[in-house]
């Protein structure tokens, strides 16, 4: 328990930051549920949930003063599993095409605060795990392991968003999905939409992560 007390003390500022975020974005949704008198973009708040799952399994790994490989590999494959989670809200804007209203700015809003919470999560957790991963393998080995997870999460959206899978399908519907993926890896003609989502949007996420370290030197997160 002490270790836990310690880790929030010495992260206080980074926990502050997720949950002003978390704070906003639901109260921006309270007020468009309020003046549009909608609950359609409630499903964000479930959405959100599900993308600060990677950053609470990482920063209970992070509280632990002895972490043995084999329940780091527990989590990190529970960890991988809901990752894309937290990048894939920033595909919610596509509800935005449906929006009829006068008061489309608000949606804007709302979606991108939730979008905007969910790669703040998604950064600080890929930030902790590669700290985490720096005890088992060496500096260059997690570069290219990190940037491999990144183009990975990438390809988990599109399997979410275009397929609609969920993480737990893996266990669920294992047979639907290994098929679907390998039907993609092994005929990337035929699925060229799938190949260029992955590639573009795991670039999109790469690019924010190393600014994101960027800022992490510069302590201001």
């Amino acid at each position: 328990m002490d270790h836990i007390k310690t880790l929030l003390f010495n992260r206080f500022k980074t926990y502050a930051f997720v949950f002003l975020s978390i704070l906003f974005s639901l109260g921006l949704l309270m007020i468009r549920l309020k003046i549009m008198n909608s609950f359609f973009y409630l499903f964000l708040v479930w959405n959100l949930f599900l993308a600060i799952i990677p950053f609470v399994i990482t920063s209970y790994l992070m509280s632990l003063p002895k972490l043995n490989k084999l329940t780091l590999a527990f989590w990190f494959c529970v960890w991988l599993l809901f990752l894309p989670n937290a990048p894939y809200i920033i595909t919610d804007l596509l509800h935005l095409k449906i929006s009829t209203n006068d008061l489309l700015w608000l949606d804007i809003l709302v979606i991108n605060a939730f979008a905007l919470t969910g790669l703040l999560v998604f950064f600080l957790s890929l930030f902790d795990m590669k700290t985490l991963l720096n005890k088992i393998m060496s500096a260059n080995r997690i570069c290219y392991f990190t940037t491999f997870i990144i183009f990975l999460c990438g390809f988990g959206v599109y399997l979410g968003r275009f397929l609609r899978y969920n993480s737990w399908e893996i266990v669920s519907n294992p047979t639907h999905l290994s098929k679907d993926v390998i039907n993609i890896i092994f005929n990337p003609f035929t699925h060229k939409d799938a190949w260029l989502f992955t590639l573009l949007f795991g670039a999109f996420l790469y690019v924010g992560f190393i600014v994101f370290k960027a800022l992490t030197k510069d302590k201001i997160l």
